[in-house]
């Protein structure tokens, strides 16, 4: 009987409920309506974004091209020398740079003229040395003795010779007189090289001969060497722009005064750095390749990393290996070759001396790039103004405020230069952003991502958008 109740009541009750909701809707339609009218409107006005298509050209105006620094030429078709590159020192030239100054005899230092930092002609006075040696006073009396009895000699001919032709004496004293005139002349010989041995030269042995004794000696500077004097004096200039004379330059003093010194111990070094060396350190792998351009004689391009060009006249020489080294380091198994290099100066002058800058320096680090490879009908561009993208690699055309971005093919990268193929990729004339490539890849993603630069909008040369400041 229940059974038979509760099936009759179930649908009247399920309809009761179903009508009061709806009546509660339709009461509260005030409230639930405008949301979605809302949503709906919100996905009618702002659809779903298409993905964008990769974009190959971007737009910079003048102020952006200035903010990157662009620049853009040109390119032709040229052959390239590939390269290897080698580490290097400037070093001093052994027997022409350096000039060892020794003392002549054994004497003590009086007098010093020139310091450490001075500059010193051929022929100035370097020291002044009182001799204390008694081989060479004696070395002098033997001298001037011999003089003296060859003056002597001399007299008794004169003599005899009038005897002789009137009879009184014999020819035969004449014959003895001129076997005695023979060794006296052969000892002045004697004494006098022995003499200029010990540094004297013909001024002071004269000097002797007349019987006035030295007792002190004056060293001057030497004259410069033949490889020194025969380079080219263009590349040697004086502080108001003229030529400079040879030089030395006193690099070091190896006495004091008051010192005594032993005949042949240094008194200074003098150095003259106008003609120098650059070696460089290879290893034996590389050796047959420098041999070829030594053989050759082809350029090689040298980087002085610590010189300031700007402050100094262009260099007017070509640099080629002069000669390898035929021997290897046990430590660094590196061997070394040689190239010649010219030296600039300027010469001032403080407190009436004169002194020297040199823009070369024995031990200022190079870098020297030696041909190795001709690689011709190529394009070359420097290396920033090609964009390395994994496999691809890329630079940009410029037209106007427009830059076209193009694959292409790179054959060779160094430091440097960057080669790229000619297979009409790029064709001769095309004008091509020389620098700031990854710039203006980063410039081409933010457009491409944002559809393009929006007003109120610039580029920072790192290649990133931002709003107006």
């Amino acid at each position: 009987m229940r059974s038979n109740i509760y099936k009759f009541w179930q649908p009247l009750v399920w309809l009761t409920v179903i009508i009061g909701l709806a009546a509660g809707a339709w009461l509260t339609r005030g409230q639930w309506r405008p949301l979605i009218v809302a949503t709906e409107s919100s996905e009618h006005d702002h659809p779903t974004p298409a993905p964008n298509e990769e974009r190959k050209t971007l737009e910079l105006n003048s102020q952006a091209r200035a903010n990157l620094g662009l620049k853009s030429k040109p390119v032709s078709v040229q052959t390239y020398w590939r390269s290897i590159e080698i580490p290097g020192v400037i070093v001093d030239r052994p027997g022409v740079t350096d000039r060892g100054i020794t003392s002549p005899l054994e004497g003590v230092v009086t007098q010093v003229y020139a310091f450490e930092g001075d500059v010193v002609r051929p022929g100035d006075k370097l020291f002044r040395l009182r001799m204390v040696s008694d081989s060479l006073q004696q070395a002098q009396s033997e001298l001037f003795k011999a003089v003296r009895e060859t003056e002597i000699v001399r007299m008794e001919i004169s003599r005899v010779s009038k005897l002789i032709d009137s009879g009184v004496l014999p020819g035969k004293r004449m014959i003895e007189l001129d076997q005695k005139l023979k060794r006296q002349s052969a000892l002045i010989d004697a004494h006098q090289q022995d003499l200029i041995a010990r540094g004297l030269d013909e001024t002071q042995i004269e000097q002797i001969k007349q019987g006035d004794f030295l007792t002190s000696i004056e060293i001057f500077a030497p004259p410069m060497n033949e490889s020194n004097s025969a380079l080219s004096s263009d590349n040697s200039l004086t502080a108001n722009g003229s030529d400079s004379e040879d030089f030395f330059e006193i690099q070091q003093l190896k006495v004091d005064l008051g010192h005594q010194v032993e005949s042949g111990k240094p008194l200074a070094i003098l150095a003259n750095h106008r003609s120098l060396y650059i070696k460089g350190h290879a290893f034996k792998k590389e050796a047959s390749k420098l041999a070829k351009a030594a053989e050759k004689s082809w350029e090689v391009d040298v980087e002085f990393t610590e010189d300031n060009a700007e402050d100094w006249s262009p260099l007017q020489q070509t640099f080629q290996i002069r000669h390898l080294a035929n021997t290897t380091d046990p430590d660094s198994r590196t061997f070394d070759f040689f190239i010649s290099l010219n030296n600039q100066s300027i010469v001032y002058e403080r407190d009436d001396r004169p002194f020297i800058v040199w823009r070369f320096r024995p031990g200022q680090r190079v870098r020297i790039s030696v041909p190795v490879e001709e690689i011709k009908n190529v394009i070359v561009l420097p290396s920033t103004a090609v964009y390395q993208d994994g496999p691809e690699a890329f630079v940009f055309q410029q037209n106007g405020d427009l830059f076209n971005q193009i694959s292409v093919k790179v054959l060779h990268r160094d430091r440097s230069n960057v080669v790229i193929a000619n297979d009409g990729s790029v064709s001769p004339g095309f004008y091509l952003a020389q620098n700031a490539a990854a710039s203006l890849n980063r410039i081409l993603k933010a457009q491409a991502s944002s559809g393009s630069t929006p007003a109120g909008y610039h580029v920072h040369a790192d290649g990133s958008v931002h709003g107006a400041h």
